[in-house]
């Protein structure tokens, strides 16, 4: 995305854009910030991990998030949350490592299933409650 010093409407009248064009309102609007995206992230699946937070030492951008999680292993991971998915960028918190080229998962559930069979298990049983509750509501 390309950035920009000059106050939309500040910009002379002859430049081409009609008022009701689509670049009306082009600050931002459409694009995710990511930290809110890692706090809604960290908030669905905490239940299932030993401990989860967004990182506070690495830089959180418009299009970039890092999440720290330790699974009920008590393996560390800090995970790269983009538009492009979630992946492990460091076995420890609050670290990146360059060589490391792990695959992105679309979603928290996908990866965390891959890294954690008590996540797996804590998830599908809350699942599984889930479900009698809504079966014992629409019996009632």
């Amino acid at each position: 995305r390309m950035e920009t010093d000059c106050n939309p409407m500040e910009l002379p009248n002859n430049t081409g854009f009609e008022e009701d064009s689509d670049y009306g309102d082009f600050e931002g609007t459409d694009v995710k910030d990511m930290r809110l995206e890692a706090e809604a992230v960290v908030n669905d699946v905490l239940f299932a991990v030993s401990n989860m937070f967004v990182s506070k030492t690495l830089p959180c951008a418009e299009d970039v998030a890092y999440i720290n999680v330790e699974t009920r292993e008590r393996n560390r991971y800090c995970l790269e949350l983009t538009e492009a998915g979630l992946r492990v960028v460091a076995y420890d918190f609050d670290q990146t490592d360059d060589r490391l080229q792990t695959p992105y998962h679309e979603t928290v559930y996908s990866l965390l299933d891959s890294l954690s069979p008590a996540y797996r298990e804590v998830f599908g049983n809350a699942l599984l409650q889930r479900l009698e509750a809504l079966k014992k509501e629409s019996q009632s």
